[in-house]
């Protein structure tokens, strides 16, 4: 048996990562981003729709993500004291003109 063939037969399946689609709010920090999450979800009590929003530090290796784009991200082990997630794709550029309301 070889040792690629007896890797396969012990390794355990690991779970499936959470992943998120947000909107960088931040890229200011070398090689990190900050994505601002939205969840909807209803009221408790009143059952209103309710937007309530997260922020996650996410890594960038390559620096791509700019500010105003939609990106996914993926929970990972522990890069640093904030960041557990990383960047996995760029899903929307923003065009860099911010709309102005009339």
């Amino acid at each position: 048996m070889t040792s690629a063939a007896a890797a396969s037969e012990t390794e355990i399946a690991r779970p499936k990562r959470k992943e998120r689609l947000g909107e960088v709010i931040s890229n200011k920090m070398a090689k990190t981003i900050i994505v601002r999450v939205e969840r909807r979800f209803p009221h408790p009590r009143y059952k209103k729709v309710v937007t309530g929003y997260k922020k996650f530090y996410a890594h960038d290796e390559k620096s791509e993500a700019k500010v105003g784009d939609r990106v996914r991200i993926q929970e990972t082990r522990p890069l640093s004291k904030m960041k557990r997630w990383r960047l996995m794709e760029v899903v929307e550029r923003t065009t860099g003109v911010t709309q102005v309301a009339v």
